[in-house]
């Protein structure tokens, strides 16, 4: 944390943490956000979901069940992704002063990681955490959507190529060699690299 500049983490929902429209953190995601909430601490790390803690949310029933749930706060906000912005900024008050100093994760680029990138943030896209009959409740267009920019966006095509060469320096984020995001597989929970 101190390394890196960032001082919150804001993670999508669906197929980032949780199973599609579930509430509880899915097995995969357990270690991942358990390191944020260590690293972090629970007032700097919340979700920004496009489902939960927006006008679709009556009552943000959701979005306290999964506060209850996961122990995690969930932003609410009236505009979906790649809106939500002066929401967030509020929800973190005086702690964070620029959106260069948060952290977006998520597993759609067009969404989550456009997002974060209009605004500064440093981006972190990770694959679905679900497949197969574990992803049966998936919004469907969500699903065809998300194949759809992981093999244009990121496949070994010109464009795919060009568009990672591209990479942008972050504000406040100094490189993978500084300050690695990734932890380190073999490395037991109190040998992890912390972000």
């Amino acid at each position: 944390k101190s390394h890196s500049g960032i001082r919150a983490v804001v993670f999508d929902k669906d197929n980032t943490l949780t199973a599609p429209y579930e509430n509880y953190t899915h097995r995969n995601a357990s270690r991942g956000l358990k390191s944020a909430l260590d690293t972090f601490g629970p007032s700097h790390v919340a979700i920004l979901s496009n489902s939960a803690g927006t006008l679709d949310d009556p009552g943000y029933e959701d979005a306290i069940r999964i506060e209850q749930e996961m122990g995690i706060q969930v932003i609410r906000h009236n505009e979906k992704k790649p809106g939500g912005l002066d929401e967030m900024m509020q929800h973190f008050g005086d702690d964070v002063e620029s959106p260069s100093q948060i952290c977006m994760v998520g597993d759609r680029l067009l969404t989550d990681i456009v997002f974060g990138n209009l605004y500064g943030m440093l981006t972190v896209h990770c694959l679905p955490l679900c497949s197969g009959k574990e992803n049966a409740k998936d919004n469907k267009i969500a699903k065809v959507v998300r194949t759809v920019e992981n093999k244009g966006l990121y496949g070994n095509w010109f464009c795919g190529r060009m568009i990672r060469s591209r990479t942008l320096h972050h504000a406040v984020w100094e490189g993978e060699e500084k300050c690695p995001l990734v932890l380190d597989k073999l490395a037991t929970h109190e040998e992890q690299i912390d972000i």
